[in-house]
């Protein structure tokens, strides 16, 4: 079986996060998926089968499955547009029931997701503590208006609001420790994150837990976030932008729509370019 390579969340024709799609009559068993997986070797690759009027999805980096992933939603998006044209497709996850839109607008295919539900929670000190010395940060480094939490919208994530866009370019740390600190908190990954302003953001995201060094543009933590920002009454007056993927040099772009109800759903958009097959 062919999959599909799909950057979501490309910079026109550029960037974006590569994934791996796969669209079957039936999902392989869970050890092939994560063969194939480890071969195409992205951070993640997407599975997905009717089932009824929806599409069974399971998502699988490298090392192992994962609940949701953004980027690899928004390229499966792409892939079903491809393949059936625009509309909206019911997603069933393992853990939730989502949906995916996807559209052409010329020759550009756009997908936009609409995420679990978001919660998030005050990280606990001597996990921020260790998670700073994990990157060579110090308090110092943090943004105050923006406090450490444990964000959820679909997977688990720890954000760490940094205050200048100089600390968040010096992001380094050791990929088995950072990996070993993920994997006992179940985090999927940790999220830097610096704003540049109430409503552009410029992230960093590292997805040690599956074996991978940093994500160029990771939706599902851009979810889970926006849902905080949307819990401490950060001023985003309805959407946020987000660059990732830039110090990696590969450009992102994803932008997030913020209703207001507390908890609810978070649509995430971006376009997607077509790589190939694996």
């Amino acid at each position: 079986m062919n999959v599909l390579k799909i950057a979501a969340f490309s910079d026109g024709d550029a960037g974006g996060n590569p994934a791996g799609v796969l669209i079957g009559d039936v999902l392989p068993d869970a050890a092939e998926m994560q063969r194939m997986a480890a071969r195409v070797g992205f951070s993640e690759t997407a599975f997905a089968a009717p089932d009824g009027d929806s599409w069974r999805v399971r998502y699988f980096s490298p090392e192992s499955e994962v609940p949701f992933c953004g980027h690899a939603t928004i390229a499966l998006g792409a892939a079903l547009v491809r393949r059936f044209g625009d509309g909206v497709f019911a997603l069933i996850l393992n853990q939730a029931s989502i949906t995916v839109e996807g559209f052409r607008d010329g020759a550009t295919i756009a997908a936009a997701l609409q995420s679990p539900p978001t919660r998030s929670k005050p990280a606990p000190p001597e996990l921020v503590a260790e998670a700073l010395a994990l990157f060579g940060y110090t308090s110092s480094d943090l943004d105050a208006a923006i406090p450490p939490a444990l964000i959820h919208g679909g997977a688990d994530h720890l954000v760490l609001a940094l205050n200048s866009r100089e600390a968040l370019a010096a992001m380094a740390y050791d990929l088995k420790a950072g990996q070993a600190l993920m994997r006992r908190e179940g985090l999927v990954t940790i999220l830097l994150a610096y704003a540049e302003t109430p409503r552009l953001f410029h992230t960093r995201n590292p997805f040690a837990s599956g074996g991978v060094y940093e994500d160029p543009a990771t939706g599902a933590s851009t979810a889970a976030f926006a849902g905080y920002l949307r819990d401490i009454g950060w001023p985003h007056e309805g959407a946020v932008d987000f660059v990732q993927g830039e110090d990696m040099g590969m450009r992102s772009r994803l932008h997030a729509d913020i209703p207001p109800a507390p908890g609810g759903s978070i649509r995430v958009s971006g376009t997607a370019r077509t790589m190939g097959e694996a």
